[in-house]
């Protein structure tokens, strides 16, 4: 295992500022990436090529790009002919990433955002993003949750990050969940089956693993706004994985803060799921992020002060023999970090010296 870093349109200057971090590889979550884009709208693959050697130039590698699925999954239950053709592009991404040079690929679930409901006071004084689905309401859903590859906070002067607003490219065709119509287990289940089914082959055929994010938080029983997450519980989590248990290119963006949250034992259900995600050799990167409380009321936090033994975590990857990258997430917010430069440096640190503490420990 080594650090790595998920970064939204890297220059050079910030790549180098990962290389003084001892980051190896760098996962792009641009989206939408428009720089790779060909006349037809689609990634060329002469231009992922460039982007990896691009990366290579500067002493690292382009590990994972995201695959951007747009609404495609809203799309397949109310627009089916403009999700067909969203597949089509999407089958065409994957053949240039693999063409490119990039051999695995992210993608998210989430119909409706992030949801968030406010920040909390960390050490220090940091803001820390909080759900708490006691305070949820449609006004604070649409202020404080992520959208897209937008994150609160985002717009900060040196920031790499969208500034994080609905109606936007950067949103990635998210809804707000009081306007969405209402999204049942069933509909759910199918909208996500009809990705997997309409891109799957596609990768097999290319080498490439697509790396799906589970739904980020869980929902209550019944759902917020009538949007069911289906992929908020290990439950989920594994009827996702069954609709391809043989296929080695369907796995998962395993992110420990999203796994902790499904449950009020958050220790518990990370070390469980990496022990049979990363058992059945399901997880192709991890976002290494901690998080305080659990279940429908949680905050996130620094990595080495939330409610995940994140030390564990490490041994029980090297136990599954995950060999791959983890990528700090989700670090709180502050004035004096506008960038979040530091915090992920911080956050960086933390990780390496956890894997060298463990690898010296033979544990």
């Amino acid at each position: 295992m080594y650090i790595g870093e998920q970064i939204i349109n890297p220059t050079e200057a910030r790549l180098k500022l990962s290389v003084q971090f001892g980051v190896r590889g760098i996962v792009v979550d641009t989206r939408p990436n428009t720089h790779l884009l060909g006349p037809d709208g689609a990634w060329d693959a002469r231009k992922v090529a460039a982007q990896r050697k691009w990366f290579e130039s500067l002493g690292l590698r382009l590990e994972v790009l995201a695959l951007d699925v747009g609404s495609i999954l809203l799309d397949s239950l109310r627009e089916p002919e403009k999700a067909k053709a969203m597949a089509e592009r999407l089958r065409q991404d994957i053949r240039a990433a693999a063409d490119g040079g990039v051999t695995t690929l992210k993608y998210n679930v989430q119909m409706v955002g992030i949801t968030r409901t406010g920040f909390v006071e960390g050490r220090g004084g940091v803001q820390c993003s909080r759900f708490r689905a006691a305070d949820y309401s449609p006004e604070k859903d649409e202020r404080y949750s992520y959208w897209g590859v937008g994150h609160p906070g985002g717009g900060a002067q040196g920031a790499d990050i969208a500034v994080n607003a609905l109606g936007t490219p950067e949103a990635v065709g998210q809804e707000l969940g009081a306007k969405s119509g209402g999204v049942s287990e069933e509909e759910a289940w199918r909208a996500i089956s009809f990705l997997v089914e309409a891109i799957l082959p596609t990768a097999e055929r290319a080498g490439v693993r697509l790396a799906c994010h589970p739904h980020d938080p869980a929902y209550p029983p019944g759902g917020l706004n009538g949007v069911h997450h289906v992929m908020g519980s290990l439950d989920g989590l594994r009827k996702f994985l069954d609709l391809a248990p043989e296929s080695p290119s369907h796995g998962l963006n395993f992110c420990q803060g999203t796994i902790a949250e499904m449950t009020a034992d958050p220790n518990r259900a990370v070390l469980d799921a990496i022990r049979e995600c990363g058992g059945r050799k399901r997880i192709f990167m991890v976002h290494f992020r901690n998080i305080k409380g659990g279940y429908l009321d949680f905050c996130e936090c620094f990595p080495d002060e939330g409610d995940v033994d994140m030390r564990a975590c490490i041994q029980a990857y090297r136990a599954v023999g995950y060999d791959g990258i983890l990528c700090p997430d989700h670090v709180p917010l502050s004035d004096l970090d506008p960038a979040r430069e530091r915090f992920f440096a911080f956050a960086l640190g933390y990780t390496k010296a956890l894997l060298q503490a463990t690898e010296a420990s033979g544990s």
